[in-house]
């Protein structure tokens, strides 16, 4: 049974798909030759695998030995002609595979062949694939014959790796690129051969058929040979994507959307279902990223703002980063759960006016909690005898206007939290950040301080100077619009997290600059207002 893909294999110049300028070029080089009498002896086809190179060769063949010949459009009827079909049974087409005839013994034997005169043709054609396997010696072998043939001899050289054929035999030969061939052009040739052999394919299966080609119609014809075994004659989506191991659109879209909002709850859900379906993680990550890519395309040509633009570019920056460890990895699956959640956590970028706004009034920006042109606030006198009251005040700190206090839940304000002690309030905020998407990780924080205090509308952290490193994560989100909300839910009025390390450890000779400048009151403020994160600090001088 003849496969699809010898059955269309080109017959004629004008049947190759995606090589217009080698066509072009090969046609007006037959009408001269046809014009003068004379040629060039020396052609060297280079692309990807499945782009049309041998049978471009078979063709020339063909074309140079037509008895109408030389000629771009062979009869097809003379022997000679009828010969090129089956170069293997003609004496004048010598196909020969590089791969197994690499040594200098075949390329000297060759180059005493070549002498013979053609049997019946104008011209004996040596075609010769793969010839980048060839070895250096035997590629010297055929360097002077290359150069200089008979007037009888026609070499065509084919090969996928053209940067391992030698200069001196690329300085000797006119070289044809062979493109990859774009998915519309495949998928219009499938369609072709579908209507020619009355097969019914599905909306849309096709497509998907070309896309798995990647520029290869030999590629993709015998992809469509399959589906069309697995589908009892038809060309069905659902055949397609389970020979293929594509996942569906539907879970890529899923995937891209819970990215978009940092549920990592349904990454890893995806990830589970992808595991039990048996997808091949390679495949599902090849379609995410395209439909990232798509996603971004889409952002550009709405023209939408350098932050949204950014944030997309940075996600898809981190999921190509991730790509060679996938296929590295023998836990695939884990390196595409590791990637996602990296992903999910980037967090908004903030906007340009919003920045510039405050870097303008950075010099007297004011104090969380403190409205602009407020009176001051003034301290409990310790002398002052204490009134007949509940427990002493600690230091108080009014509200900003834009967080208005509960006055029908929350007490006027405290050291003490209304969660209760110290305890109860570290419990409760490591329960509202493993609660929270996105900052599970987070959640064992609170327990490791040594101090934890509530005073409204900043809840104090002190930590160790020693866990400074394990705490870097939490320490760089303590601004996150996303970790204020969550521990806002539970601590109403909450509008800043300030954290600190304890000076007195040995550990805290040693603090960074950069670790410094994280506790400025100035910077926090612009990371809060700006919804921002520290990517990198660099040290310049």
């Amino acid at each position: 049974m003849t496969t699809l893909a010898l059955k269309y294999r080109p017959r004629l110049l004008t049947d190759l798909v995606g090589q217009e300028g080698s066509v072009k070029a090969l046609a007006n080089a037959l009408k001269r030759a046809k014009e003068s009498g004379k040629i060039h002896q020396a052609y060297l086809f280079a692309g990807v695998r499945g782009t049309g190179k041998t049978s471009t060769a078979r063709i020339l063949a063909r074309a140079l030995n037509c008895a109408e010949g030389p000629t771009a459009t062979p009869c097809g009827i003379c022997d000679p002609c009828r010969a090129a079909e089956q170069p293997d049974s003609s004496l004048d087409i010598v196909e020969i595979d590089a791969a197994s005839r690499a040594s200098v013994a075949d390329a000297r034997a060759l180059r005493e062949q070549v002498q013979t005169r053609p049997a019946f043709c104008r011209y004996r054609i040596y075609i010769i694939d793969e010839v980048h396997m060839l070895s250096t010696e035997a590629f010297n072998a055929l360097l002077k014959v290359i150069e200089e043939p008979p007037p009888h001899a026609i070499f065509v050289l084919a090969t996928t790796e053209l940067q391992d054929v030698p200069d001196t035999i690329k300085s000797r030969v006119q070289i044809f690129p062979f493109r990859l061939i774009p998915v519309g052009l495949i998928e219009g040739r499938l369609k072709h051969v579908c209507e020619q052999e009355g097969v019914e394919a599905e909306g849309g299966s096709l497509r998907l058929v070309a896309e798995a080609g990647q520029g290869s119609m030999r590629d993709a014809l015998t992809i469509l040979d399959r589906v069309i075994s697995a589908g009892d004659g038809k060309v069905l989506e659902e055949a397609v994507r389970e020979q293929l191991g594509i996942v569906s659109a539907h879970l890529v879209q899923g995937v891209m959307s819970a990215l978009a909002i940092g549920d990592t709850a349904s990454l890893v859900e995806a990830c589970r279902e992808l595991n039990e379906q048996g997808a091949d993680w390679a495949t599902f990550w090849r379609e995410l990223v395209l439909a990232f890519r798509d996603r971004l395309e889409e952002e550009a040509r709405a023209a939408r703002g350098p932050q949204e633009l950014l944030r997309w570019a940075r996600m898809l920056h981190l999921l190509l980063g991730r790509e060679r460890d996938l296929r590295d990895s023998s836990l695939p699956r884990v390196v595409v759960e590791l990637a996602l959640i990296t992903a999910a956590q980037l967090p908004h970028l903030a906007p340009l006016d919003a920045l510039v706004s405050v870097a303008a009034g950075a010099g007297a920006a004011p104090r969380p909690g403190i409205p602009p042109g407020g009176p001051p606030v003034v301290p409990p006198n310790p002398l002052r005898a204490p009134q007949a009251a509940p427990a002493p005040e600690g230091p108080r700190r009014p509200v900003s206007a834009a967080h208005p206090p509960v006055v029908a839940i929350q007490p006027a304000p405290t050291s003490r939290s209304a969660v209760g002690t110290s305890s109860q309030l570290r419990t409760a905020c490591s329960e509202a950040l493993r609660e929270a998407p996105g900052l599970r990780a987070l959640a064992t924080a609170p327990q490791m301080a040594t101090d934890l205090r509530w005073e409204t509308p900043i809840l104090h952290f002190r930590f160790p100077a020693n866990v400074r490193q394990t705490l870097q994560d939490f320490e760089r989100e303590k601004a996150s619009p996303h970790l204020l909300a969550a521990l806002g839910a539970m601590l109403p009025g909450l509008e800043v997290v300030e954290i600190s390390f304890d000076e007195s450890s040995p550990a805290a000779a040693s603090e960074r600059p950069e670790d410094r400048l994280r506790r400025e009151p100035a910077f926090q403020d612009l990371l809060r207002l700006s919804g921002g994160e520290v990517l990198e600090i660099r040290r310049e001088g």
